[in-house]
């Protein structure tokens, strides 16, 4: 179902998925290019997790999916308070809100006022920043070009503005969440289970096995933090 949530920016788009009752699960995409890899991934996830009874949300953001707020306008703060807005809504409705987020969505779900946070293989800004600059400086090379240093960035078509990532590079997940890691990601985790790497995939896909351990694995953490 598509839905919507307000915030201080104006409306924004929500996919609603699951019962209409118990506690809701909102995810949030990793930020640029990523979330068109992963978005299907996730709606996979969400709707495994429906088939356990346990509901989902996927909120748009400002200047990401079908908002209508520009890719270059898109600020830190704004998907912060976008998110948050969006976990409240949840919480309006007298449901438990539990927050998940792939990569980068863990930069942008701070906020919230989350029952608990599930990350599957997340980074700091300042991991997230050196990949974008590998991805800008290789494509200025293929273009025989110097990489611009304007204060708009060309990151996989679209200009993000230099304001935005310069917050990013001191951004951190928030502490205290479960962590889950693909087999060969060194960094610390709670859990670590075999699968592909979607993100780093050229065109956007799914991985139904990896989606269905991933939703065993939520279900299972909720039930346990909620007693």
């Amino acid at each position: 179902m598509i839905a919507s949530y307000d915030w201080a920016g104006g409306r924004e788009a929500m996919l609603r998925f699951g019962p209409a009752e118990g506690p809701v699960v909102v995810a949030a995409l990793p930020l640029f290019e990523e979330a068109n890899r992963t978005r299907a991934f996730v709606v996979a996830i969400l709707r495994a997790l429906a088939g356990r009874g346990i509901a989902g949300a996927l909120p748009d953001l400002p200047g990401t999916g079908e908002s209508l707020v520009e890719t270059r306008d898109m600020t830190l703060p704004a998907l912060r308070e976008a998110f948050a807005a969006a976990v409240t809504r949840v919480r309006d409705e007298r449901r438990a809100p539990w927050v998940i987020a792939v990569r980068s969505g863990a930069l942008v779900e701070t906020l919230a006022d989350a029952a608990g946070r599930w990350h599957l293989a997340p980074q700091t800004g300042e991991e997230l920043l050196r990949e974008l600059t590998r991805i800008r400086q290789a494509a200025a090379r293929e273009a025989g070009v110097m990489a611009p240093e304007d204060a708009f960035v060309g990151i996989a078509g679209n200009l993000v503005s230099r304001t935005l990532l310069d917050d990013l590079a001191s951004a951190h997940p928030q502490p205290g969440a479960r962590a889950v890691r693909l087999d060969g990601d060194p960094r610390e985790a709670d859990l670590r289970l075999p699968g592909s790497p979607l993100w780093r995939r050229a065109e956007p896909g799914t991985d139904p096995a990896l989606a269905a351990r991933l939703a065993d694995d939520i279900a299972s953490w909720i039930r346990r933090c909620d007693g």
